[in-house]
């Protein structure tokens, strides 16, 4: 049984794949939020290479990014998590971490013959507030 407790307080450095410059997006709600709870984030999107999203410099992909990379957090579909698992390795990342409903059989093959972590249909804000916040709702400020 995969310890999100565990990972999540021993790694601070989250490459995010398919953030979004748009604020109402899940991923950029995410990255918002774990940043606000002292988590590195660093951005990564082909689409928004050298801009800023929350303030950081986003990336093209994984293998551009030159600190050490403790959790590659993927927000794109199932079928391209085999691929960001290979580049995850290649930056000896601790984590591959697959967001809600998204899940690939060949990349946790991999991901576990390299010794590495695999997370997959969890969302990494949800799982913080429910070890850290003791909160279930996926967005609390919609509470009454």
């Amino acid at each position: 049984m995969i310890d999100t407790k565990d990972i999540l307080s021993k790694y601070r450095n989250i490459a995010m794949i398919g953030i979004s410059n748009d604020p109402t997006k899940a991923s950029t709600i995410v990255m918002k939020y774990m940043k606000k709870y002292g988590f590195k984030i660093y951005p990564v999107n082909p689409k928004a290479e050298d801009q800023k999203i929350l303030g950081e410099k986003v990336f093209e992909k994984i293998t551009d990014i030159k600190d050490s990379i403790d959790i590659v957090n993927v927000f794109r579909p199932s079928k391209e998590a085999l691929d960001i698992a290979k580049d995850a390795i290649n930056i000896r990342a601790k984590v591959l971490w697959l967001q809600l409903g998204i899940k690939n059989e060949e990349a946790k093959k991999i991901i576990e013959d390299n010794k590495m972590i695999y997370v997959e249909d969890k969302c990494t804000k949800m799982e913080y507030q429910k070890h850290f916040l003791k909160v279930r709702q996926a967005f609390p400020v919609l509470q009454n």
